[in-house]
This record gives structure tokens, sequence and C-alpha cells, in this order.
């Protein structure tokens, strides 16, 4: 099986196009029928449904962030009443209040089919095992991929995320082809296989689709080497639909947008102005195949760029590159814009291991960036001169890739707390 669904995933940009106009203007008039927040907006630009004939007009419609889902807790932005609603997730909340998403039932079906896409891209069948290690519950990852796997004809295995020795056991005995899990916690498992002296290649899995958080082709090699597996990309967030919005296919140079749901576009962060293909920018979307949160131009604040070249693997969607990070976690130090995704990328090219953190204070009004990363066992065990020498290196190339300096601190094996999920890469002690 090259596809799930041929018929959309190869179809020509002409219907593409055709299709997306049509469900653009379906999807316009349902919120302003039926959200009186965008009504509201609507009526203050003096825009009409009618006046959006296609796709192409898409510009003329106003932006929606996420602080509006929260100004309208918990359900105000719903295009259908609560009797309609066959689901409820919401997104961890770390700031302010959850962000609260519902689903119809033809909602969920459409979410399940792009889940179903990413699972055959990466080389999914209807008799593979798949072991996933998301985390269920109101957070989107674990149910997604679930259903996408069912979906797909294939079976499930909901393990959901912790006690890692557990895991590997089930991966051993239940004979799991795919895992699903965040890039973080992949290497989790690859460590601890290590830790009990589990060949991977004893493994049956070939393959794993991991997201929810950003990882850089680095972090891809080192999963791909722990684990014995080729390591594919998933994009999703909660606002929009959970993993599946995008995926990898086997030429793992970006991610296929399943455009015929979320129409994306690229804007400047600052002018909001479109920007051209190739270009980096915010990543917008317009959930044109949605029934109950159905959000016009949401900004998603992930930094990456859409390419519609051809693909080898004859999918015509969209694909939109590796996110460089966030608008909105991007630290600022000392005036200087630095990812953390740079940050990650400089220690696994230098060979370090791919446990890290970045701790960020103002001491005297002057911010200080000190990145603390995991020692593997050989060089904990090397003389302190060779560990300092090494921390300079690490030093200097910071300072090349970010254009800032930063203190670089390697620490001892094991002594970063591990994450079953999200790892917590960013600590901001600034008050700022």
């Amino acid at each position: 099986m090259k596809y799930f669904q041929p018929e959309i995933e190869t179809a020509s940009r002409e219907y593409l196009h055709a299709l997306q106009s049509a469900r653009l203007i379906k999807m316009v008039y349902n919120c302003y029928n039926n959200v009186p927040f965008y009504k509201k907006k609507f009526d203050e630009m003096g825009l009409l449904p009618q006046d959006i004939k296609s796709i192409d007009d898409i510009t003329k419609l106003p932006f929606t962030v996420k602080q509006d889902l929260r100004d309208n807790y918990p359900y105000g932005l719903f295009a259908v009443g609560r009797d309609k609603l066959k689901r409820i997730h919401a997104s961890s909340g770390t700031t302010g209040k959850q962000t609260v998403v519902g689903y119809t039932e033809g909602d969920i079906d459409r979410w399940s089919q792009g889940a179903a896409r990413a699972l055959v891209a990466a080389g999914g069948k209807k008799d593979d095992y798949v072991h996933i290690s998301y985390g269920y519950g109101l957070f989107t990852g674990g149910l997604g991929l679930h259903y996408g796997t069912e979906k797909l004809g294939a079976t499930a295995i909901p393990v959901s995320s912790g006690n890692t020795k557990r895991q590997v056991q089930i991966l051993q005995d239940f004979q799991s082809d795919i895992i699903c899990c965040t890039p973080s916690y992949a290497m989790f498992i690859g460590e601890t296989l290590k830790e009990m002296n589990i060949d991977p290649k004893t493994l049956p899995l070939r393959a794993g689709i991991f997201g929810a958080e950003a990882w850089s082709e680095n972090m891809r090699k080192e999963i791909e080497k722990v684990l014995d597996i080729k390591a594919y990309d998933i994009y999703g967030l909660s606002e929009i639909a959970g993993p599946g919005v995008a995926y990898e296919c086997e030429e793992q140079t970006g991610m296929h947008i399943c455009e015929d749901y979320f129409y994306p576009e690229i804007v400047d962060p600052d002018t909001l102005e479109p920007v051209p293909d190739g270009t980096y920018g915010e990543l917008v979307f317009t959930c044109i195949g949605k029934e109950a949160l159905p959000l016009i131009r949401y900004r998603t604040r992930d930094i990456t760029a859409l390419t519609r070249e051809k693909c080898s693997c004859g999918r015509t969607l969209v694909k939109m590159l590796k996110p460089r990070g966030r608008s909105d976690d991007m630290l600022i130090i000392r005036g200087v814009n630095v990812f953390p995704a740079q940050v990650e990328h400089v220690i696994l090219s230098l060979g370090m291991e791919p446990n890290y953190q970045i701790i960020v204070d103002r001491v005297n009004n002057l911010d200080i960036m000190k990145v603390c990363i995991e020692m593997s066992d050989e060089l904990f065990s090397d003389s302190v001169r060779h560990i300092e020498e090494t921390e300079a290196k690490i030093k200097g190339a910071m300072q090349t890739t970010l254009g800032v300096s930063a203190v670089v601190k390697l620490v001892e094996p094991h002594s970063l707390p591990r994450s079953e999920g999200k790892a917590v890469r960013v600590i901001d002690n600034r008050k700022i």
C-alpha cells in the first residue's frame, strides 16, 4: 500500500483548488451563521460571506489566535450544538486557560484519515501492530494515532506513556512494527534498551512516527541508531487537529499537509503579509474540513516554509518543512533570536548526548544563557581536562551558530530529568 487515499494524496492541483474553494465558501457561511465571534469580526470589517468566492480570497479573512479560544472558553467558538459533539480535547494549559477543542463524528473521521495517511506514508500496512506511547486523555496524541491505526485496519496497542521497561517488554512480546511517541521519549526508550542489554536489531520495529515537540535532523539520526528504525516526523496541534495534519513520506524532506482539510499559509509574523513559497514565516491554518471548530486563519506560531516542488513519492499535497521553532518559544538573548532547535543542532552535531536543558537568567540586567548537557558514560570517565576542552568546543560552536555566547556545563549521565511526554528543554527565570 503506497497511499491511503490516492484520489486526494495524488490529486491534481486544479482539483485541490476547486475542492478547497468549495469547502472554504461553505465554512465561511458556517462561521458567520453559527459563531457569534466570527460574525462580529466580519461585521466590523464590512465583510460578507458572499465576498468569498474561492480559496484565493482567503487573505480577506481575519486571523484567529490562541487567546481567542481562551477568551471564548470553553465552547464559545464552536459552530455546532453540544448535542452534535462526539468528543472534547484540550491543550495542556501550561499558560492561562486550556484551549478546548470539540469534534463531531465527521471531524473524528477526517482526523483519523490524516493519521492513517501518515502511517501509510511511513510504510504502515493493515497487518501491522502499532505501539502507541503518546499520552491518552485530553491530549490529542494517543487517540489521534489510535484512531488512525484502526482507520488503516492495523492493530493498535494503546500503551500510553510511562513505565519504560514495561514498554520495552511489550515491544518485544507483542512484536510491534511501528512505534508512535515524542522524539525525546523515543530516545529514552533507546537508552532503556541499552541499560537492559537488549539489541534493538532483535526487535521487529522498523519505523517510528514522532511529533508533539521540535526535533532536529541530528536527533532523527540518533533515534534511528538507538532503535534501529526509520524515524518519521508528524505534525499536529490540538486547536486544528492532533497528529495527522501533516506527515513525512519516504523522501523525508518535509511533511505533506492534508490540505483538503487544513489550508496552509505562511505569513510574516510581524506584518502578517503572505510570503513566497520557500520563505520561512509563521504557519497559518484555515480548517476548511471541520464542522465543530472551524477556525479561520489560525496563527500556529510555528516557524516553517512551504514547498510545492514535485515529490518523488508521487504525492501532490504541499509540503511544510520541519519547523525551525515557534515565534512564541523563541528566546531573545541580549537582542538575538535563539530557538531551542538551534541549540539542539549544535549539541548533536558535535556527537553529544541528546539530553540537555537551557536555563536563562538575568544578572545585573544582562541575559545569561546556560546550557546543561549530559555526558556519555565514556566522556564522564575521561579526564577533567578533556571535559573542559569539550565544554570550550561546544561553547565556541554555540557562539558561531547562535551569534550569542552561552555558558556550557557538562553534567553527569542521567542527571537531567526525563520526560514521558514533551521534554522540558527551556527554563526561563527572567522576570520579563
